[in-house]
């Protein structure tokens, strides 16, 4: 599953740098698809799971079209305000950097998946759309995958993804709420900074 979520990470990857308050969430999605996509498939070391380039990718292609402090407060719920400025400034960054790890080694089960998106339902006011879409594999049933997306000044940004209705935020959510409770939100930094550590000592290997 995590490959399918690369996947969709990269689809929405490559968004120009021009203003895009004109741009509609899931015409932007769909046009920067073919592009990101034709980027992989004419790279070999991207192909072959190369980790440095991966991660250039990811850092200059993903990370842009992700509200991660959103996303990041939405996963840690409630407990987010027991959590200092530093504290959430920490969790913010090691959130970010474990989703960017995680989906950075799981790009090398991309196996050619093509991305398909719905119809948006969306009012010309709207700043909180849903984004759906359907991501068709070589074998295999189609998954449909949807965005949680808000407008930021002109940029459309994702704060959430569910993969067949469940939510990428939510799972965490149950996680760290887990965690929290057991050793605090010190706790939880510390088992993303290890976990980060342990997937970083990986690429390296």
């Amino acid at each position: 599953m995590k490959q399918l979520i690369t996947a969709i990470f990269f689809a929405l990857a490559a968004a120009p740098s021009f203003a895009l308050a004109d741009v509609a969430p899931d015409v932007l999605a769909r046009s920067v698809t073919d592009e990101v996509l034709a980027i992989v498939r004419a790279d070999k070391d991207l192909q072959a799971g190369h980790p440095q380039k991966l991660a250039q990718l990811v850092e200059t292609k993903v990370l842009p079209h992700f509200n991660f402090t959103r996303m990041t407060q939405l996963a840690v719920g409630r407990n987010w305000r027991q959590a200092t400025p530093e504290q959430q400034k920490v969790l913010t960054d090691e959130f970010r950097t474990l989703l960017v790890r995680t989906y950075t080694t799981a790009f090398t089960g991309y196996k050619n998946q093509t991305i398909e998106y719905r119809p948006l339902r969306m009012a010309p006011t709207d700043t909180d759309v849903l984004v759906r879409s359907i991501v068709k594999q070589p074998t295999g049933q189609p998954i449909s995958v949807d965005y949680s997306m808000e407008k930021q000044g002109a940029a459309w940004k994702v704060y959430d993804v569910k993969i067949e209705g469940i939510s990428l935020v939510e799972n965490y959510r149950n996680t760290f709420n887990a965690e929290i409770g057991r050793t605090g939100v010190d706790g939880l930094i510390k088992v993303l900074v290890d976990k980060n550590k342990s997937l970083a000592a990986q690429v390296s290997r």
